[in-house]
Formats: C-alpha cells, structure tokens, sequence
C-alpha cells in the first residue's frame, strides 16, 4: 500500500514539530531527516495521484468519445441498415 500525499505530509509536519522541539542535536538531526524524507515522499505520492487522475480522465474521455463514435458511425454510414436490429 502506497502512502497518500495527505498522509505524508502529516508525518512530515510531525517530525518538523519534533525537532522544533528537541532538546538534544543528534535528535534534531534524525527528525529532520525524517522530515525531508517525508516531503520527498509526498512529492512523489503527489505525481502518484496525477498521473492516476489523468489517467482516469482519459479513460472517461475514451468512453464518451468511443460512445458518439459507434453513434455517429451508424448515422453517417453508407448502409444505414447496418448495425440496427432486424424487424
């Protein structure tokens, strides 16, 4: 399972509060490197679901366009018997 943006974000807000917070410098240091480990992931989570969005746009698109295809086909054809149910 791929962590989500929001999800990422949270963690990196986290770790950022924890070495705003820290008292002692190698546990600043880890918690910022969690931090920027938790952007980047994020960054990434973010072309994750980009790409799925458009992907499922067109997709959608490809319906819709492939649905007034077959309509039109039939409409504009040279037989336009073809394609309707016998009677």
């Amino acid at each position: 399972m791929q962590p989500s943006a929001s999800f990422c974000r949270t963690q990196q807000a986290f770790h950022d509060a924890r070495a705003s917070s820290a008292l002692l410098e190698n546990v600043r240091m880890v918690a910022n490197a969690a931090a920027l480990a938790w952007a980047h992931e994020a960054d990434i989570a973010d072309q994750r679901e980009a790409r799925r969005k458009h992907l499922r746009q067109t997709v959608e698109g490809r319906a819709v366009a492939d649905q007034f295809e077959d309509e039109d086909s039939l409409i504009f054809s040279e037989n336009p018997d073809r394609g309707r149910p016998a009677d």
